[in-house]
């Protein structure tokens, strides 16, 4: 049984520190499901190639045929890893503008594991505070461990540091969740994204009104200002 891994990489430079380590995580993942009788075919994609056709698909709508293979080997893939480095305290323009070309529900319950490399460690918040509320906004099954990459972690790890220990363990969690994966035809019915404010309950639905530490709306607050 063969299980497909996409690595995405918003990296711009040649070589590019993101694909590298989307490149270990990929090979950790494929260890751990070797161990388990279950071959994974591995498929790395530089957005760099695809720069100039990401740009055309936002403008026209059209994915010319480079780029329509790269966003269905993302679509079928049993799991993805997805590495951007950090640009302007967030990811690069390049990864994003490729995120919004694809399909909104075709990352509904994919296994994804969220990874960025970095000038300085100061930027290890990027990945919870900018990569992973747009793949929970899409519903994707993010896995518990993210990497994060600075150069002091290059320089000091040689395949037997923090950050192979790291890799290690994202590629055992990313090989059980695909484990247990269900794609293709059996895949979940996905639903309409739509507004997300309407994830949220109505403040009001579950507000109690003598309660000191509810919140309530401001219509309800100002009215109990005035009758007090």
């Amino acid at each position: 049984m063969n299980q497909s891994i996409v690595v995405v990489s918003g990296g711009l430079g040649t070589p590019s520190t993101s694909g590298l380590l989307g490149r270990q995580l990929a090979e950790a993942t494929a260890q751990e499901m070797a161990s388990a009788g279950i071959q994974a075919d591995i498929t790395v994609l530089e957005l760099r190639d695809y720069a100039t056709d990401i740009t055309n698909n936002l403008l026209t709508g059209y994915a010319p045929p480079a780029l329509q293979k790269a966003i269905d080997a993302v679509t079928a893939a049993h799991g993805l890893i997805m590495v951007s480095p950090v640009f302007t305290a967030s990811v690069s323009g390049l990864f994003k503008s490729f995120i919004d070309v694809l399909d909104p529900i075709s990352l509904e319950n994919k296994p994804v594991v969220l990874a960025a490399t970095g000038g300085s460690p100061r930027h290890n918040l990027v990945i919870d505070y900018a990569m992973r509320p747009i793949f929970s906004y899409l519903r994707a099954s993010i896995m518990p461990t993210s990497i994060f990459a600075s150069p002091e972690d290059w320089g000091a790890d040689q395949g037997h540091g923090a950050l192979a220990e790291r890799e290690r363990r994202a590629g055992r969690e990313l090989a059980l969740s695909m484990g247990g994966a269900e794609h293709g035809e059996n895949a979940p019915v996905s639903r309409n994204l739509g507004d997300t404010r309407s994830i949220a309950p109505n403040v009001s639905d579950t507000a109690n009104p003598r309660d000191a530490l509810s919140s309530l709306p401001f219509e309800q607050l100002l009215a109990n200002i005035q009758s007090s």
